[in-house]
């Protein structure tokens, strides 16, 4: 079984979706994904976009809400030179770049209602606007899926969302149920997390008696497989190669069955933990910014704060050197623009004056090449 059927589940809820899916995703049909947050609606998306004759060409997946309106034209459409401050070149958007294949709109029922009008012309008619275009320029045949965890009839009702646009999207509809709905999936969407993170960090699994395993099911999921796997990671870290008891279970879920213990980590101190393990991946030479950082970020399962604590870390070892900071973390010279866009535009951008002056804490395990430029 592939791992994104694992990431969704085994439970007969789950069978029929993934049937469904399977059912549509040779033909070109428009599809709907509605779940909660944290379900595997972008993972459904991938599994349709991969048994489809589509397959050999990208899916561009754009969260939608992740975006600002004011940016989210360009994002879809592109731009022309000029059309706006900072607008230097043509820029192809990201319909055009899925051209021939799929383009997943995550989070659709964010859209402002003008992004929803656009969208439409172009559901229509198959043809893009870049901005500061006088004219349509050219015709994508691009497959639409869409997903969001808002009910859009409730938002068509109160005129949120157009009515056109939603019947436009909704040609076949997969609704993905909520984990507390599909208990039978913990123990496997669990263990399948648990092995992969046993692979990731390189460490042995631990393993979950029935009853640790009673807590785990008993709890409602609020951020459902997205929740669990972060779960089942930092029972990893903490209990590798261990047997983990229903108490460290139910510490980790902060449920009434945990016996008394001091109090959990702030929000603060998870995402320095989480910066300090990101940061070790990187300086000693196994990672780089981009699969340790970056792709964790844009997938929503890390923090604005923990970004910043990674870039703090390395303004700390760099004396406050971005450029030196980039080559921490494993970036070729080729990325720091691409690096410095990044931090700016996520708002994880720090001023860097103040490390200048600040004595570099005490040396990491770093690679000889790069401690040599950080003593230089």
């Amino acid at each position: 079984m592939e791992p994104a059927v694992f990431l969704l589940g085994s439970s007969q809820s789950v069978h029929q979706v993934i049937a469904d899916a399977e059912a549509v995703a040779p033909t070109n049909a428009k599809v709907l994904i509605t779940g909660e947050s944290g379900v595997g609606k972008e993972v459904l998306a991938r599994l349709i976009h991969r048994r489809s004759r589509r397959s050999h060409l990208p899916l561009v997946a754009v969260n939608c809400a992740g975006v600002p309106d004011s940016l989210l034209e360009s994002e879809l459409f592109g731009h022309v030179r000029g059309s706006f401050t900072g607008a230097h070149r043509d820029r192809r958007g990201l319909l055009e770049v899925a051209n021939g294949g799929t383009i997943m709109l995550d989070e659709v029922g964010e859209m402002s209602l003008r992004m929803q009008g656009l969208l439409l012309r172009f559901l229509e008619n198959g043809e893009i606007q870049p901005v500061g275009s006088e004219r349509p320029q050219t015709l994508i045949d691009a497959r639409v899926i869409a997903a969001t965890n808002r009910d859009l009839l409730e938002h068509v009702r109160r005129g949120e969302f157009r009515e056109d646009l939603y019947y436009r999207l909704n040609i076949v509809h997969l609704l993905i149920a909520p984990l507390r709905e599909r208990r039978e999936d913990i123990k496997c969407l669990f263990d399948h997390c648990l092995a992969e993170g046993s692979r990731q960090h390189r460490l042995p699994a631990c393993e979950l008696p029935p009853d640790a395993l009673a807590v785990l099911e008993q709890h409602d999921w609020p951020g459902n497989v997205r929740e669990l796997r972060n779960v089942a990671e930092r029972l990893l870290l903490a209990h590798h190669g261990c047997m983990v008891t229903a108490k460290d279970v139910a510490r980790k879920l902060n449920t009434r069955h945990a016996a008394p213990a001091p109090e959990l980590p702030t929000p603060a101190a998870l995402a320095e933990g989480v910066a300090e393990a990101c940061f070790r991946s990187m300086t000693n030479g196994h990672g780089s910014f981009w699969s340790v950082v970056y792709e964790p970020f844009m997938a929503r399962d890390m923090t604005r704060e923990t970004v910043r604590a990674v870039v703090r870390m390395g303004l700390q070892h760099t004396k406050g050197s971005y450029r030196l900071c980039a080559e921490l973390f494993n970036l070729p010279p080729a990325d720091y623009k691409r690096f410095l866009n990044f931090l700016q535009k996520h708002d994880c951008h720090m001023p860097f004056l103040k490390f200048r002056m600040a004595s570099a804490p005490p040396d990491l395990d770093i690679p000889h090449r790069r401690r040599n430029a950080l003593a230089s």
